[in-house]
This record gives C-alpha cells, structure tokens and sequence, in this order.
C-alpha cells in the first residue's frame, strides 16, 4: 500500500502547472491594463515636457516688458533688439522647444511662439502675446484654437 501511495504522490506532482485557460486570462488582464497604463504614461511624460515651453514663455513676456518700459517699444528690427545696451535676446533653444519672436504693430505688440522639438511635445505650438494672450496652435499633431496653453485635452 505504502508504493501505491508513492505513486499517486509523483503522479501529483505531475500534473501541477498552469492550464492553457490560467495562462490565456492572465494575458488579458495584462493586455487590459496595459490598453490604460500606457496612454495615461504617455501623457503623463507630456505634460511633464511642456512647463519648458510655459514658462520660457512667460520669462521671455516678462523680459519683453522690461524692454518696452526702457524703449517704448518692443523692438525696431527685431524683438528687444539685440544692439540697444542692456537689451537681451535669448530666445534660445531648450531641450523639448524652439523660440520665435515676431514684432507687429510697428514695434508695439509682438507674438512669442513655442514650437516643439523632440519628444511627446513635438510640434506643439504654444503662443503669448504682448497682452498676455495664451493660445494654442497645434497640440498632439492636430490644428486647435484654443485660447490657453493646452496640458492634456483639446478644451481649455
């Protein structure tokens, strides 16, 4: 009796493991999870790349002022020209966007735009003006005209 005992006992152990119906519900709960996790990630590294844009925005706006309060203008040839003493022009690159400055109004406004470079934000356009207007001109590859800088959705 003690040998067939045995041998039910490694028969047993045999048979553990996984059915191929385990094994399937555990792939689609993965693949569940992975349909929300992944785009909630992707938009989570989004909006951690677009302060850059906002607040150089904003710095630049605040730098614009400065300017206008020293010139009465924002600029003859360019924005905050270049050549005037103590003038700046650091419409620089950053790591995720570009800067533009473009003047109207003969020196009095101007519009800074933000374009995206690289990464989630790329080609996004954010623009300030010398109003303080916020708007959005692409965000997430798509034409918008939003009247905000846009985070994660396509209202403001």
């Amino acid at each position: 009796m003690k040998a067939f005992s045995m041998h039910c006992h490694r028969r047993s152990a045999f048979n553990r493991g996984f059915t191929l119906i385990e094994v399937l519900i555990t792939v689609a709960i993965v693949a569940i999870l992975a349909a929300v996790a992944i785009p909630q990630y992707s938009s989570y590294v989004r909006r951690g790349q677009q302060p850059e844009a906002f607040n150089s925005l904003s710095d630049f706006r605040t730098k614009m002022e400065q300017y206008y309060q020293d010139n009465r203008n924002y600029g003859s040839s360019g924005c905050a020209d270049a050549t005037s003493a103590g003038s700046w022009s650091s419409f620089a690159s950053t790591k995720y966007f570009s800067f533009a400055c473009t003047l109207n109004n003969s020196g009095q406004g101007y519009s800074i735009t933000a374009t995206g470079i690289a990464g989630s934000v790329s080609g996004d356009k954010y623009l300030i003006n010398q109003n303080g207007d916020r708007t959005t001109t692409v965000f997430k590859g798509a034409s918008v005209n939003a009247a905000c800088w846009l985070t994660s959705s396509t209202t403001c």
